[in-house]
């Protein structure tokens, strides 16, 4: 992947005149203050430019122009930053992604950043857009990228190199929740994901590896069932990060859903779109990434990351439809449909968690109902909780990072649907809401803690209009809850 160099000047460096300029406008199409002294142009030449290119300011539109110049730089790129009708501000890290869309492969560029926008932000969306998972394409194939990249950002804020730092810590974070979500089944498989992990091991973050044999022995018969059909064993990773100033001090939990690859089991799935079902692990690879963040930056609190790596694949030995299973809980659980087999997952991680660790609240992340994205698209998770604080913190954590999410209801009526005949509780209720049983399924595991549970099947890969991927998997979740933490730290 490309190498970027950033760094942050209250002037223009020399040499400015072989670089790509970036300046922000809006639909006013006025030069920006930051301009000047920059670019040999004056706004009648951009209404101009922006006339015949049909460049009206807008959020995502971007407007190049050449100059010829030997003193300033001879190719200017103007990004809109007009929300459309319904739209949202665009934030600092947007803008960043959309300069790094509009510069294409310019091996330096120059923002000039707006004096309310945060530098370090820009920065980070800009090195978020550029990343590209190429590991598997071969050399001289036509998709070269510059193998080193020079960014400046010209700002007057004195702390912008220091904040750089923070999210430097963010940005590999969500790199590494991508590269997870990118890679193959064939490669990374429950034990190999597990491994990864453990290569995380450093100062301060402790890693342990629960295999197929610690599983039986601790009980956690529901995540064991869900991959008995692969002849990959299971696996669950903890990861605890030790920040705070009194080692005592309960941890935040953060649980991710680690299904590497779905095939829906003996219930097995349409072949449209198996393919991508090595993705059902997006949510544990947003936990492993938060983790990775929170250890980078030295976060000043506890926390604890949990996620349960299986393969769903239908064999001999696999779960049958109508199985019983005990879980963690010591709950009885009928199997109606294999597919539905994430929430058996986090049904014995949930449970372990809670009595092992006395959190300070749970939230689970999930690629766990197709629904969510019928209700809510892919601009936003669905949010389930039994606790309006933490619903409150989510919520304005999606905004401030652009990571939206959407409360759904919980209630006695869904609660009901997953009632079974001769079990405690059955995995799927055929009635519309799949969402929202799924919550409540969940809900039965949470004792007396606050928990949330997000299903991210939407946002979790395939948005091409994000101005912050160019990717398949977006490393959705890491900066939404990276940000929560960050406000409890400051409290």
């Amino acid at each position: 992947m490309t190498k970027l160099d950033v760094n942050f000047a209250a002037t223009p460096e020399p040499g400015l005149e072989g670089a790509t300029l970036v300046l922000f406008v809006d639909r006013s199409l006025m030069l920006p203050r930051e301009a000047v002294g920059l670019v040999a142009l004056d706004e009648a030449d951009i209404a101009r430019a922006a006339c015949d290119a049909g460049f009206t300011g807008k959020a995502g539109e971007a407007l190049t122009m050449f100059i010829a110049s030997a003193t300033v730089p001879r190719r200017v790129v103007f990004v809109g930053t007009t929300p459309g009708r319904g739209d949202h501000e665009m934030l600092a890290v947007d803008l960043g992604g959309a300069a790094a869309r509009s510069a294409g492969q310019a091996e330096r560029v120059v923002i000039a950043a707006p004096g309310a926008m945060a530098a370090a932000e820009i920065a980070l969306g800009f090195r978020l857009r550029c990343y590209a998972f190429d590991k598997y394409r071969t050399p001289g194939d036509g998709q070269a990228r510059p193998g080193r990249r020079h960014l400046t950002i010209l700002t007057d804020d004195p702390g912008a190199e220091a904040s750089h730092q923070v999210e430097l810590a963010l940005a590999e974070g969500v790199e590494l929740a991508r590269d997870l979500v990118n890679e193959p089944g064939n490669v990374l498989f429950p034990e190999a994901f597990a491994d990864r992990i453990a290569g995380l091991r450093g100062p301060g973050l402790e890693v342990e590896i629960l295999r197929a044999a610690d599983l039986e022995r601790l009980g956690f018969r529901a995540l064991l069932a869900v991959g008995q059909g692969s002849a990959r064993d299971p696996h669950v990773a903890i990861m605890r990060w030790n920040g705070a100033p009194d080692p005592a001090a309960a941890p935040l939990a953060f649980v991710g859903k680690g299904v590497c690859f779905d095939s829906g089991g003996i219930s097995i799935k349409d072949s449209e779109g198996l393919h991508e079902m090595k993705a059902d692990m997006a949510g544990a690879a947003a936990v492993v990434g938060l983790m990775r963040t929170l250890a980078r930056r030295g976060a000043r609190l506890n926390a604890v990351g949990v996620v349960g790596l299986v393969e769903n694949m239908p064999d001999g030995k696999a779960q049958h439809p109508g199985d019983v299973v005990k879980s963690l809980s010591g709950q009885h659980i009928e199997v109606v449909d294999t597919d539905y087999e994430g929430r058996l997952v986090l049904a014995d991680l949930v449970w372990h968690v809670q009595g092992t660790y006395a959190p300070r609240f749970i939230i689970d992340l999930a690629t766990l109902t197709f629904s969510v994205i019928a209700g809510l698209g892919r601009d936003y998770a669905a949010l389930f909780t039994n606790d309006d604080d933490l619903a409150a913190r989510l919520g304005q954590a999606g905004t401030r990072t652009g990571e939206l999410v959407w409360r759904l209801p919980l209630g006695p009526g869904f609660d009901r649907q997953m009632d079974s005949e001769i079990a405690d509780v059955r995995n799927i209720d055929p009635e519309p809401g799949g969402g929202c049983t799924a919550a409540n399924f969940i809900q039965r595991f949470v004792n007396g803690r606050s928990w949330a549970h997000l299903d991210m099947f939407g946002p979790a890969q395939n948005r091409p209009d994000w101005p912050i991927s160019s990717t398949w998997a977006t490393g959705w979740g890491v900066r939404l809850l990276d940000h929560v933490v960050r406000r409890i730290e400051q409290e």
